[in-house]
């Protein structure tokens, strides 16, 4: 990405920076907006950002004008960058996507780049409840199969109107057999997308470890009764298994009850009785991992958003950090409250400092 503006964007009335680096740095104090640049630029891909916020509270309080997000991308081999365009008109509820000065939906975003992140609010994510490790194991999903978010959405409607239909007493067999082919044949391109990424995903952990990695390995897994990754496998156990769900008034097996377990591989334990520290280790290799993958899988590097984590990391773990980047050929974004903190870097990064919603060269 070689460019970035914001318009009525959290507290950014208007902003702007250009990178050529590899490494873009953003420092400043707490509150300044550092987090808000990179999600800014996590709205790139499908999906509401790093926060996870409606479009509506992202937009600067004191406007009424709604938000816009442009950003140039440099993809490999191409002479020029492409624009793309994020925006929220007043009043509306979903955003707008332009690229290219054309307009596309969100799921295009995926054609052109590919965003990943680690944000602070993803630490306890080990110990945390299961909707969140789905959550990351889809967005793991989505950055490796574009139709991944379509899928999920699809299957989500069709799993609420079957839960309606037991709601109002519905008995009727061929409906029941209709939405539950609908939520069958997107259920099952949710779970072997899923299977897919973490057969990829621990073989590439693998590889990196054999290597030497500088972050423990993770063994990845899916547990849970998510159904069934054929079709109408899935949608017979649906059949089936209708009474059932009736008297519990919801579906009791499928994608939406899957669990991502992750093991620390050297230590042979759940990362969730791992150390604090080895919790964030781990995460920050899985990362890593997903982020080539993802550039080997697709042919192109991944833009990389990483918020605060050089924070909790000693000096030597910090210049592995960076060496790793290097060798991943990712375009990545830090952010930290003390410059200090990417000392390692040396002249490998463009800096920038955060204050008062401004953005300036370091």
């Amino acid at each position: 990405m070689t460019r970035l503006a914001l318009t009525n964007f959290r507290n950014y009335t208007a902003a702007r920076f250009e990178a050529s680096a590899a490494h873009v740095v953003f420092t400043g104090p707490n509150g300044a907006g550092k987090t808000n640049i990179l999600e800014a630029i996590s709205l790139l891909s499908p999906g509401r950002g790093l926060r996870r916020a409606t479009y509506a509270e992202m937009a600067r309080q004191e406007t009424i004008e709604g938000f816009a997000v442009h950003a140039r991308i440099l993809r490999e081999g191409d002479d020029e960058p492409t624009g793309v365009g994020i925006g929220l008109a007043h009043g509306a509820s979903s955003r707008q996507v332009r690229i290219g000065g054309e307009d596309a939906r969100p799921d295009d975003l995926s054609r052109l780049v590919r965003v990943l992140w680690l944000t602070p609010a993803m630490d306890g994510l080990f110990t945390g409840g299961t909707a969140d490790r789905r959550r990351f194991l889809d967005r793991l999903s989505l950055a490796l199969f574009s139709h991944h978010g379509r899928h999920a959405n699809a299957y989500e409607r069709a799993m609420r109107q079957r839960n309606r239909m037991f709601e109002d007493g519905a008995r009727d067999p061929a409906w029941f057999d209709a939405v539950e082919k609908e939520m069958a044949d997107h259920g099952a391109a949710l779970a072997m997308a899923r299977l897919e990424l973490v057969l990829k995903l621990n073989a590439a952990q693998a590889v990196r470890a054999a290597e030497g990695g500088d972050f423990p390995q993770a063994l990845l897994s899916i547990v849970g009764d998510e159904g069934d990754a054929e079709a109408a496998a899935f949608a017979r156990r649906l059949r089936e298994n209708r009474e059932r769900d009736r008297a519990a008034g919801r579906a009791l097996s499928g994608p939406h009850r899957a669990d991502l377990k992750v093991m620390h591989v050297e230590k042979a334990m759940p990362a969730g009785l791992a150390s604090t520290g080895e919790q964030k280790a781990l995460l920050i290799g899985i990362v890593l991992g997903h982020a080539a993958l993802v550039g080997r899988v697709t042919g192109e590097a991944p833009l990389l958003l990483l918020d605060e984590v050089a924070a909790h990391l000693d000096p030597g773990r910090r210049a592995a950090l960076y060496d790793t980047l290097d060798a991943l050929g990712t375009q990545t974004f830090m952010t930290g409250t003390d410059d200090s903190l990417f000392t390692a870097l040396g002249d490998r990064a463009d800096r920038f400092h955060v204050a008062e919603g401004t953005i300036v060269p370091a």
